[in-house]
C-alpha cells in the first residue's frame, strides 16, 4: 500500500503512477528531490472496491460521449460525490499514517495525484487530476488523499481519457506525499524549446513563491533561454501575483509587493546557468528532453517533478557532423500519417541513392516519429545543388522550400559544410543527366510517352514473372529487395522526368506569353482535361459507376452499407469488378504497404460513388471532361491568334503551338509514376503476405499483418531461421503500440538535426477570418466547407468545398463532386493541385491546420488565384 521514493523507479508506473515512479527514479539517481512516500495504486483499488456502485458507474463512463459536456459533467460529479462519501479502508489509513509519522508529523506536505496514464512518452495527462499544497496534520492529509483519488473522475480527466482512447477501468491512481518546499522562487524548465523543438535550448520560466501560478497560467513569469552554458535570452514578466503557504495549511494568492520585485529578475544569471545544467543532467539520465518543475529554497534547487516533453517530434538519427536539415517525404507524397516499419523499409530500399548493395536501406532516408525524412544536407551544401533543390521543392511545397533555404543560408550551416570537388561533381553529373533527359522529352514528346508506357508494361511483367519463379522464404524476400533496388533509377529517367518536361514547356509558355503579349491569361486553361492522365481516367471511371447505380434503388441501398452483405447482381456489379481489376490496388496513403486496398475493402469507394450520384447529373462528369478539352483548344487558338497579330507573329505562333502540344502531352504523365509504383508495390505486397502466411503457419507470427511491423531484412532473417534478438511477438507488439502513439504526433515539414521545427510564416492578408495558403488553381469558389479526414467518410452535397489534410489518388472519386479544394499540405505540382487545374476547380494548398481552423459546415470563399480562404 505504501512505498518510499527510495523503493521506486521508472519501471514502477503501474504501482506508483507516472509522477511517483519518476520521483523515485530521480531520488535513486541522487538528484535533489524533497523526500516523501507514495500511496500506491493498490491502495486506490482497495478504496474503489469498497464501493459496490462503482461497476455500474464505470459502465456509464464507458458509454459517455465526451462531446456531451452537460451529461459528462453530471456523471463526473456523481462519481466524485460517491467516492468522497466512501469510508477510508482501515489498512490503507493505517499505512498512510504510519508513513506520515515516519516522515515527520510536524512537516507540511504536498499531496499530489499520480495516475498510471500520465507523464508517459506519448501522453502527459498534465493537470488532469488534483494536487493539494501545504497540507498540515492528520485529517488534512487523509482528506487530501481521498480527494486525489476522487479527482481521477474530474470532467477534464474523463474527457481526456475518452478522447485519447484510454479505458477508465484501466487507469489506476497513486498519491504522492512529498515534503513541502517553501520556495523563494520556483518554476518550470524545459530541456528543449517546447515551441520550436530545438534541443540546443533550455527554456526556464520563473516567478516568486510557489510554482502553481506558472503551471495554471495565473502569472506572467520570467522567461530565460540558455544555450551551451550561456544565458542567451531574458524576458522579464510582470509577476503580479504570488502564491504562498499559510499557517495551519493551504495557500493564498496575494499581490506581489512592490514594482521592483514585480519587474525584477527572479533568478540571477549564475543560478539560471546552474539550473540549466541540472536540467541537462536529468535529461541525460532519462535520455530524452524533460519538462521539469523546480524550486529554489534554502540556498539550493529542489526538483519536484520531471516528465518527458510529449509534444516534441523525434529527431532522425544523426548521420554525419555539423548542422543537418531534413525534409518530410510524407509531405511530398501526401501521406503525413505514420508509416508502418515494413512500409518505411520498402520506401528506403526503393530509393537506393547512397545504398551500397541491393537490400541495403537508403542512409539518407531516415525514420522519425513513424515517418520518413530525407537528409538534404549534402546536396544542399553544394553550390549547384542548393538552388536546384530549393526550386524543385518549391513545386511540391513552397513552405518547405522557404524553410530549407532559410537553414541553408545560416552562417553556421555554411561554415560546417564545405563540400569537396567530388560532391560538387556528383551533383553536376546528376543535374546533367536530368536536364539532358528533359531536353530529349521536349524534342520528342511522342517518343517520351511511348518510352514511359513501355517501361511500365515491361517492368511490371518482369516483376510478376520474377516473383512467381518458385522461390520461397528468404530467397523470395531477397528477390523483392533486388527488384526495389533496380527499378527506381529507371523510373526516374523513364517516367518521372517526362512530366517535368511538360512543366518546363508550361513555364516557357507563361514566360513567352508575358514577354510577347503582356500576360499569361490563357495558360491555366491549357492544363484542362489532359489526354491520358491515369488519375483523371480513374475519376471518370468512378463517374461511370455512379451513372450505372443512379437509377438502381437496390444498388444505392447497398452502397449505403459497409459492403459486408451480398452484392446486387447486374451491370453495376460487373462494371465494379472490372474497375477493381484495373484500380483495386489503390488506396489512401497507398505507398504504405499496410494500407487496406480497394480490392480488399471495396466499401472505401462507396462514399465517392454516392457523392457523384448525389451531386452530378447523368454523364455530367464526361461532359465536364469534354468541355475542358474544348476550353483548352479554344485557349490555344486565342493564344495563336493574339501572337499572329504581333511582329514576327507567324514564327511565334508556330513555336507556341509546339510548346502547347508538348505541355499537354507530357504533363498528362504527371500521375504515371505513382500509378506504376502502386501497381509494383501490389505485386511485392502479395509476395510478402504469402511469406508472412508461411510464418503464421509455422507459429512464428500470430497474424499475416504482423509482417507490417518488421523490416524487409528482419523478415528475410526470420524466414532464413536466423535467431532474432527479440522474440517476434514481443517486437511486433511493441511496434504496433509505437505506431499507434506516432499517430498523435504532427510531423513538421522541415526539421534540423537539433530538433528545430523550421517554419517561414506566410504573408497573411490583413483582414479577420482570412487564412493564407498557396494559390495552385485559379478561380473563386464560395460554398459550404466539408472537412474530410478520410475519403471513405465523406458525405458531400452539391456546391461543397472539400477541406482536407491532403489528397492522393485515393481521394480522386470525390473530386468531381466538389466546387473547390482547400488542403493543409501540397504544392504547385502535387496531386490535388494538378487534378484541380485539370478539372478547373479553384484550389488553395498549404493552409496550415485548415481542418482545425475551418469549422465543418461553415460557409467559405476560396480564391485560387490569390491563395486565400475567407471564413464567411
Amino acid at each position: 500500500m505504501i512505498a518510499t521514493f527510495e523503493e521506486l523507479d521508472a519501471s514502477q508506473i503501474a504501482r506508483a503512477g507516472g509522477k511517483g515512479a519518476n520521483l523515485g527514479e530521480l531520488t535513486r539517481a541522487g538528484l535533489p528531490v524533497p523526500g516523501g512516500f507514495c500511496v500506491t495504486t493498490a491502495a486506490f483499488e482497495s478504496f474503489v472496491r469498497g464501493g459496490p456502485r462503482m461497476a455500474d458507474l464505470y459502465a456509464e463512463l464507458d458509454r459517455i460521449d465526451p462531446a456531451e459536456l452537460g451529461a459528462l459533467a453530471a456523471l463526473a460529479g456523481q462519481v466524485r460525490a460517491y467516492l468522497l462519501a466512501l469510508p477510508f479502508p482501515a489498512e490503507v489509513r493505517a499505512g498512510v499514517l504510519a508513513a506520515w509519522r515516519k516522515e515527520g508529523e510536524e512537516r507540511a506536505y504536498a499531496v499530489r495525484s499520480s495516475a498510471t496514464a500520465e507523464d508517459l512518452a506519448g501522453a502527459s495527462f498534465a493537470g488532469q487530476q488534483d494536487s493539494f499544497l501545504n497540507v498540515v496534520g492528520r485529517e488534512q492529509l487523509l482528506d487530501a488523499v481521498r480527494r486525489c483519488w476522487a479527482s481521477l473522475f474530474t470532467d477534464r480527466a474523463i474527457a481526456y481519457r475518452a478522447r485519447g482512447g484510454f479505458g477508465h477501468r484501466g487507469v489506476g491512481l497513486a498519491v504522492v506525499v512529498q515534503h513541502m518546499v517553501e520556495p523563494e522562487v520556483s518554476g518550470v524548465m524545459f530541456t528543449a524549446d517546447p515551441v520550436t523543438g530545438d534541443r540546443r535550448d533550455v527554456v526556464v520560466n520563473a516567478s516568486w513563491g510557489l510554482g502553481e501560478p506558472i503551471v495554471s497560467g495565473l502569472v506572467d513569469a520570467d522567461l530565460y533561454r540558455v544555450r551551451q552554458g550561456a544565458v542567451t535570452g531574458r524576458v522579464i514578466g510582470g509577476k503580479k501575483v504570488v502564491v504562498e503557504p499559510v499557517p495551519g495549511g493551504g495557500t493564498r494568492t496575494a499581490e506581489t509587493a512592490g514594482p521592483s520585485r514585480r519587474h525584477g529578475q527572479a533568478l540571477p544569471d549564475d543560478r539560471i546557468r546552474a539550473l540549466a545544467e541540472l536540467g541537462r543532467r536529468i535529461e541525460r539520465h532519462y535520455g530524452t528532453p524533460q519538462d521539469i518543475e523546480w524550486a529554489w529554497a534554502g540556498g539550493r534547487f529542489h526538483i519536484v517533478q520531471s516528465r518527458p516533453i510529449t509534444s516534441l517530434f523525434p529527431v532522425p538519427e544523426r548521420r554525419g557532423d555539423g548542422p543537418r536539415v531534413y525534409f518530410s517525404l510524407g509531405h511530398q507524397q501526401m501521406m503525413t500519417d505514420p508509416v508502418t516499419p515494413l512500409g518505411r523499409s520498402v520506401l528506403r530500399t526503393f530509393f537506393p541513392f547512397g545504398a551500397g548493395a541491393p537490400g541495403e536501406e537508403n542512409p539518407y532516408l531516415l525514420p522519425a516519429g513513424g515517418r520518413v525524412y530525407i537528409d538534404l544536407t549534402r546536396v544542399l551544401s553544394t553550390r549547384l545543388g542548393r538552388p536546384l533543390l530549393t526550386r524543385a521543392l518549391a513545386t511540391m511545397d513552397d513552405q518547405a522550400a522557404a524553410a530549407v533555404e532559410a537553414v541553408a543560408a545560416r552562417p553556421e550551416f555554411r561554415a560546417a559544410h564545405r563540400p569537396g570537388p567530388r560532391a560538387e561533381l556528383a551533383v553536376a553529373r546528376f543535374a546533367a543527366l536530368t536536364f539532358s533527359r528533359i531536353a530529349t522529352s521536349l524534342a520528342r514528346p511522342a517518343a517520351a510517352r511511348a518510352e514511359a508506357g513501355e517501361f511500365i508494361t515491361r517492368t511490371l511483367r518482369m516483376t510478376e514473372a520474377e516473383l512467381a519463379m518458385g522461390e520461397t522464404g528468404a530467397a523470395r524476400v531477397r528477390r523483392v529487395q533486388r527488384v526495389l533496388h533496380r527499378v527506381s533509377p529507371g523510373m526516374y529517367t523513364r517516367i518521372l522526368l517526362k512530366p517535368v518536361a511538360g512543366m518546363a514547356a508550361g513555364a516557357l509558355i507563361g514566360a513567352l506569353s508575358r514577354r510577347w503579349l503582356g500576360d499569361d491569361a490563357e495558360l491555366p486553361a491549357l492544363a484542362r482535361s489532359l489526354p491520358g492522365n491515369v488519375t483523371t481516367e480513374l475519376g471518370l471511371a468512378v463517374g461511370d459507376l455512379a451513372d450505372l447505380a443512379r437509377d438502381q434503388p437496390g444498388v444505392l441501398a447497398f452502397l449505403r452499407t459497409d459492403g459486408s452483405g451480398e452484392w446486387p447482381a447486374g451491370e453495376f456489379a460487373d462494371a465494379f469488378r472490372a474497375f477493381l481489376a484495373r484500380y483495386g490496388m489503390r488506396a489512401p496513403g497507398e505507398l504504405d504497404l499496410a494500407r487496406t486496398r480497394w480490392q480488399e475493402d471495396p466499401a472505401q469507394l462507396f462514399a465517392g460513388i454516392l457523392a457523384n450520384v448525389e451531386t452530378l447529373g447523368p454523364r455530367e462528369h464526361r461532359e465536364r471532361f469534354q468541355r475542358g478539352r474544348r476550353e483548352a483548344g479554344e485557349a490555344a487558338k486565342r493564344l495563336r491568334a493574339r501572337l499572329r497579330a504581333t511582329r514576327g507573329g507567324r514564327a511565334k505562333a508556330a513555336l507556341m503551338t509546339r510548346l502547347v502540344h508538348v505541355h499537354r502531352e507530357l504533363l498528362a504523365l504527371r500521375e504515371h509514376d505513382k500509378d506504376f509504383t502502386v501497381r509494383l508495390f501490389a505485386l511485392l505486397r502479395r509476395a510478402l503476405h504469402e511469406e508472412a502466411a508461411r510464418l503464421v503457419a509455422s507459429g512464428v507470427l500470430e497474424r499475416v499483418d504482423d509482417v507490417h511491423y518488421l523490416t524487409l531484412e528482419e523478415l528475410r532473417r526470420l524466414l532464413a531461421r536466423e535467431d532474432p534478438p527479440v522474440r517476434p511477438a514481443v517486437l511486433v507488439a511493441g511496434r504496433r503500440a509505437a505506431h499507434e502513439a506516432d499517430g498523435a504526433l504532427r510531423p513538421p515539414r522541415v526539421l534540423t538535426g537539433d530538433g528545430e521545427v523550421v517554419t517561414v510564416a506566410r504573408a497573411v492578408p490583413e483582414r479577420e477570418g482570412t487564412l493564407a495558403g498557396q494559390a495552385v488553381s485559379a478561380g473563386v469558389a464560395e460554398g459550404r466547407a466539408r472537412v474530410v479526414l478520410r475519403p471513405q467518410d465523406a458525405r458531400l452535397e452539391p456546391g461543397d468545398i472539400l477541406v482536407a489534410p491532403f489528397t492522393d489518388p485515393g481521394w480522386t472519386p470525390l473530386f468531381a463532386a466538389v466546387r473547390g479544394l482547400v488542403l493543409e499540405v501540397g504544392g504547385m505540382m502535387t496531386h490535388g493541385a494538378v487534378v484541380a487545374r485539370e478539372m478547373g476547380l479553384p484550389a488553395v494548398v498549404g493552409v496550415d491546420r485548415a481542418t482545425v481552423l475551418i469549422p465543418d459546415g461553415a460557409r467559405v470563399r476560396l480564391d485560387g488565384s490569390r491563395g486565400t480562404v475567407d471564413l464567411l
